[in-house]
C-alpha cells in the first residue's frame, strides 16, 4: 500500500489516500474516481509530502480503536472537529447499511445493485480488504452523540 498526500484543486483541500501502486493512483485519477472529502471536486492531485525522517524523539503510536488523546494541541482538536462533521455530513447524505457495509460496498463496486453513497459498521481488517480491492472505505471518527 502507498500513501499520498492528496489536494483538490479548486479549493486546495488536503487529505489523503491509499493505494495498491502508483499506477492504481493514477489510473484511479484518470477515470475520475477520486473525490474531494470535503467539497466532491473529481478534480484531485498528488500534493507535496514530507519525507518520513527516523529522528531520536520518542515516535507517536498511530490512534487504533478505542485510543483517545486528552491535551491535544489546538491544531489537532480543530482536526477532529472538521471530521466529526465530516462523518456528520456523510451520515446525513449516505445510506446506513450497518454490519454489511463491507460486502454492499463491493456490491456496489462490482456494478451488483445501484451506485449510491453508503456507511456502515466495519472493521479495520474488513476497510483493509476494501482498499486492497481498490474500493474507497474510509473510517469515520465516532461523534461525541454516540455516545450512550
Amino acid at each position: 500500500m502507498i500513501h499520498y498526500s492528496l489536494r483538490c484543486e479548486p479549493a486546495g483541500h488536503g487529505f489523503d489516500g491509499w493505494f495498491r501502486s502508483g499506477t492504481d493512483f493514477e489510473a484511479q485519477a484518470a477515470r475520475g474516481l477520486l473525490e474531494c472529502p470535503i467539497c466532491g471536486s473529481a478534480d484531485v492531485a498528488k500534493a507535496l509530502m514530507r519525507p518520513a525522517v527516523s529522528t531520536s524523539e520518542r515516535a507517536v503510536a498511530p490512534l487504533r480503536e478505542g485510543t483517545a488523546m486528552v491535551g491535544a494541541p489546538p491544531e489537532m482538536a480543530e482536526m477532529v472537529s472538521r471530521l466529526q462533521e465530516m462523518a456528520r455530513e456523510v451520515r446525513a447524505k449516505a445510506d446506513y447499511v450497518g454490519a454489511g457495509f463491507a460486502d454492499e460496498a463491493r456490491r456496489i463496486h462490482y456494478g451488483e445493485v445501484e451506485e449510491r453513497q453508503i456507511y456502515g459498521e466495519a472493521s479495520n481488517r474488513d476497510v483493509h480488504a476494501l482498499l486492497e480491492e481498490g474500493i474507497a472505505a474510509i473510517p469515520l471518527p465516532p461523534l461525541p452523540e454516540d455516545k450512550n
